[in-house]
């Protein structure tokens, strides 16, 4: 996704009187608006497809950070260990 400069930064005013214009215009091209206030960029509108993913993604991210940091910290297991336990626990007796 690349910002078109003529069409994907607007100002607050504009984006008050098309409201519905510049949220159609979101959910078909899926390019992001840049709202500006005072000719400064304060906020950015997006389809919901394109927020939800960037949630996953950054959720994801986020995990794979807590993971290193248990890793670091000692908290893991061996890969075989845990596969053991695993079928250990779960192999009928």
């Amino acid at each position: 996704m690349s910002i078109n400069l003529r069409d994907d930064i607007k100002p607050i005013s504009y984006i008050k009187t098309n409201a519905a214009d510049m949220m159609k215009y979101v959910n078909e091209h899926k390019n992001a608006i840049v709202i500006t206030q005072n000719g400064e960029a304060k906020a950015v509108l997006i389809d919901i497809e394109s927020y939800q993913s960037m949630t996953d993604a950054f959720n994801l991210l986020k995990m794979i950070k807590l993971s290193e940091k248990d890793v670091k910290a000692g908290h893991a297991k061996a890969t075989d260990d845990v596969f053991a336990e695993l079928k250990k626990r779960y192999t009928k007796k």
